[in-house]
């Protein structure tokens, strides 16, 4: 679901993963025609590496709980 509104709406998936900041740049840069394409690439990235980063703490609490 995040990735299709990272393509729809890019401003709104940044403040889905908890980056407001980089919404309200990515809905300013959305706003031009061009920067729409580049706005949801970067979106498209940013939910990808937020799933990365939340896969990973998952992986080092459970190291840490099993030593």
């Amino acid at each position: 679901m995040r990735y299709f509104i990272a393509v729809v709406l890019p401003w709104l998936s940044f403040f889905t993963i908890g980056k407001p900041i980089s919404g309200i740049i990515c809905l300013i840069l959305q706003i031009t025609l061009i920067g729409w394409p580049v706005a949801a690439i970067w979106a498209v990235f940013s939910v990808q590496n937020f799933f990365a980063d939340r896969r990973n703490e998952e992986l080092l609490d459970e190291l840490r709980r099993n030593k």
